[in-house]
């Protein structure tokens, strides 16, 4: 079925990130796992090989999705990988202790089908180590796919194929937009909240309530808490305003 890509389409509003892929055949099958559900935006974030796109086995497992793989973008870290994002999914089979918010491949599509605002990533880690806490914890929502858990072991692949297919079909499936009730403002960029993070913990130190030497998981738990809501811009503003006066007070 052939889908109208709108300028809110999801087709156009999502992303695809794989962080430190150590298999070619595993890129090229990536982008013909998203290429297959209508998607084309592409990103690999320090790849453990050179020329990752050029490699003669990710070029015949991407199987005529050649077009990907010469649009895709190789970058050095994940600020570059996920600019111009205001939601962030990490993919893990691996719960941790302060997650994001929780959620199985299907609500999560039908949640960025219907969120037409949304600039949205995926981020897929590494075949061997998976991703490391500090990502997980800075994305905005944590996708466990609900696997046999006597063996919930997916491919690289294979789980980017079924996160782009429950996509596909919430836009398929036209799910009707709950109507917001009151103003909603512009959602803040990944780059603005990390930007905030650093200043309020930069104020929690100066008024002796955080211990940079002793943090106990204080700024995890602040993301976490955070990362519950959607924040909008003003939303961060306000609260770098607020470690902006705590750190000049401090000055004084």
């Amino acid at each position: 079925m052939n889908l109208p890509e709108t300028d809110t389409s999801l087709f156009k509003r999502l992303r695809f990130v794989l962080v430190e892929t150590s298999h070619p055949g595993n890129i090229g099958a990536a982008a013909r796992a998203i290429k297959t559900m209508g998607f084309k935006e592409l990103v690999l974030v320090r790849p453990r090989f050179a020329d990752a796109l050029q490699q003669p086995e990710a070029i015949a497992f991407a199987s005529g999705a050649q077009d990907v793989l010469d649009h895709a973008r190789i970058v050095n870290t994940m600020e570059e990988a996920l600019a111009g994002c205001d939601f962030v999914a990490a993919i893990s089979a691996r719960l941790r202790e302060f997650s994001p918010p929780l959620f199985g491949p299907r609500a999560i599509s039908e949640k960025l089908s219907q969120s037409k605002h949304l600039n949205a990533a995926f981020v897929f880690g590494s075949e061997r180590y998976g991703l490391p806490n500090e990502v997980v914890m800075n994305c905005h929502a944590l996708i466990n796919i609900p696997a046999n858990p006597d063996y919930s072991s997916l491919n690289l692949a294979q789980a980017i194929q079924l996160l782009a297919y429950e996509c596909r079909m919430a836009e398929v499936e036209n799910v009707p937009v709950a109507s917001n009730i009151g103003f909603q403002g512009q959602l803040a960029q990944v780059e603005q909240i990390d930007g905030m993070y650093q200043h309020l913990e930069q104020a929690l130190v100066a008024i002796d309530f955080l211990d940079p030497h002793n943090p106990r998981k204080l700024m995890q738990r602040l993301k976490r808490m955070f990362s519950r809501t959607q924040l909008e811009v003003e939303e961060v503003n306000i609260l770098r305003g607020i470690a902006k006066k705590i750190l000049d007070v401090q000055k004084k």
